[in-house]
């Protein structure tokens, strides 16, 4: 499913809480959009779920209730995010968990998602062995070197950006090895 000449959306949501089923929402997307091999786009919201935001959800992205008063709701802000990502491949570090909060707030809309998806984090435990952690910034600052000073970890776009930084060195290493194993095949190696 990699294709460097592909279309990739690389998206990252924060949330009210780590989970939809116990009524997590998403208050903020992030994304990068990614058309061979370069990025393209961006997309970014915030979000009214007209639910209040937890200390301990505040304390990590410094998203407020007050911040949100004044944004556009779910039904807004999703049907424009579909739109934005078409058909394209979506890419997110650890997939399973925005994914999970995307198809829940789809569902609340009455929408669906069929889109191909691919995890960052998945991939780079396999491409990148050896690391001390895989969490996005660790992996970012490995990849790509240190972070910019005005970088937002666990704000959606910065984490977005982060992740597209890291799709494009994916994207590289896949190029790479294919490289390699046709020269092996044209050499007779």
């Amino acid at each position: 499913m990699i294709r460097e000449n592909g279309c990739y959306t690389v998206f990252d949501f924060e949330t009210t809480g780590l989970s939809p089923a116990r009524g997590g929402r998403v208050i903020e997307i992030g994304a990068v959009r990614i058309v061979n091999g370069a990025i393209d786009d961006e997309f970014h919201s915030l979000i009214n779920p007209g639910v209040p935001v937890p200390w301990a959800a505040q304390r990590i992205h410094g998203i407020s209730t007050q911040m949100l008063d004044r944004e556009p709701g779910p039904e807004e802000v999703f049907p424009q995010f579909i739109r934005y990502i078409g058909d394209s491949i979506l890419v997110a570090h650890n997939a399973p968990f925005d994914l999970r909060f995307f198809h829940s707030e789809l569902q609340n809309l009455g929408l669906k998602l069929n889109n191909n998806h691919l995890c960052t984090l998945k991939m780079s435990r396999k491409l990148f062995p050896g690391l001390r952690n895989y969490k996005l910034g660790t992996l970012a600052y490995h990849l790509t070197g240190p972070l910019a000073e005005d970088v937002r970890c666990h704000r959606a776009l910065d984490d977005a950006r982060l992740t597209a930084a890291i799709w494009l060195k994916i994207l590289e290493r896949n190029q790479e090895r294919r490289s390699k194993s046709a020269f092996v095949l044209a050499s007779g190696l």
